[in-house]
């Protein structure tokens, strides 16, 4: 089949890898008709993956249909069309079967939990990929989401609507969103679901900011945005979310809300050893909230609030594009060239 691999620093190829295999019993093989580039596989892309080695499949964004069943998956059938969730559980686990795969008991390291991160799951950006333990893992989808609306929904979505749900956004709340990729756009269009009266958007990148203008946002147009966010609401905002994960974006949510403000952090952040300002934390009584999505368990509401056009998950895409350009898309996405947000790779072009 053809897929795309890690080839090292800044070098994505495209080519042959071995068709694969069911596995296990309760296992599926779906035939891959879109997959996404997510934000997180550029940490593989500029060198800093979360495994050595290089030549592995990558990629974590997948709808499809599935075209091998095991006799012991459950609640699926072949031809059914379904989202890959990017986040993978054991489906055996009390947490799993919740739907909190984030936590799953069995393969507790984020790198077994997700596709295209190593060697442990194949990578999605592939014609056909493997989904062990199909029946938590593979979402049906309905007729009225169509692939591009659904690859948002297989990660960015999810954390988007998980970043709001954890900061506890309430009807006249005012949230400033920082990092204005798919994550970000989609947690403008979160935090108005759950009645928010304003927000505010911060990124450095101009056509990002008129991305989430478009969606409702007021773009906070300084570079200093800080002391721009305090004057655009007359002091600081209830919430902020932050889609970056760099120790900058973190500290500017923490220093945009106000007293009692929430910040929730769903940007990848690898820094151990980050320079928290707990004086500050205490005097504004700041609730700080930090984690990693479980996307089966925010699908529900997804889907349905996505069914009924009260969320746009495709209004964060902007380019469609061949897999065979994979490496271009990849330097694109890295370089923010193009006006680029959400690239969207056909497997089979």
């Amino acid at each position: 089949m053809k897929a795309l691999t890690y080839a090292g620093p800044q070098a994505i190829s495209f080519g042959e890898l071995d068709d694969p295999v069911l596995p296990g019993p309760d296992g599926a093989i779906v035939r891959v008709t879109a997959a996404g580039i997510c934000g997180s596989d550029l940490h593989i892309y500029a060198g800093h993956g979360f495994t050595p080695g290089t030549g592995y499949g990558v990629g974590h964004e997948a709808v499809g249909e599935i075209v091998e069943l095991g006799p012991q998956a459950h609640g699926l059938s072949v031809g059914d069309r379904v989202l890959v969730a990017a986040s993978a559980g054991c489906d055996r686990c009390g947490n799993c079967r919740v739907g909190v795969v984030a936590a799953c008991e069995r393969q507790p390291l984020p790198v077994d939990a997700c596709y295209g991160l190593g060697g442990s799951l194949p990578g999605a950006q592939a014609q056909l990929l493997a989904v062990p333990h199909a029946g938590g893992n593979l979402v049906r989808l309905p007729e009225a989401i169509g692939d591009e609306a659904a690859i948002v929904l297989t990660d960015n979505a999810p954390t988007a609507w998980y970043a709001a749900r954890r900061a506890r956004i309430a009807p006249g709340d005012t949230v400033v969103v920082i990092g204005l990729g798919p994550v970000g756009l989609m947690a403008v269009q979160s935090a108005f679901a759950m009645g928010a009266a304003r927000v505010l958007g911060v990124d450095l990148v101009a056509d990002r900011r008129a991305r989430a203008a478009e969606l409702g946002a007021e773009p906070v147009e300084s570079d200093d945005p800080k002391t721009a966010v305090r004057e655009m609401l007359g002091g600081g905002a209830d919430v902020a979310l932050e889609a970056v994960g760099a120790d900058a974006t973190i500290k500017l949510a923490i220093s945009v809300v106000g007293h009692r403000g929430r910040v929730s952090v769903v940007g990848v952040s690898q820094n151990r050893a980050y320079p928290f300002h707990m004086p500050l934390a205490q005097v504004k009584e700041l609730e700080f909230h930090i984690g990693l999505c479980s996307v089966q368990y925010e699908l529900p509401a997804l889907l349905q609030l996505t069914a009924a056009g009260r969320l746009r998950p495709e209004a964060v895409v902007s380019h469609r594009m061949p897999m065979s350009a994979g490496p271009d898309a990849y330097r694109m996405f890295a370089d923010r060239d193009d006006k680029v947000c959400k690239v969207v790779l056909d497997p089979w072009q």
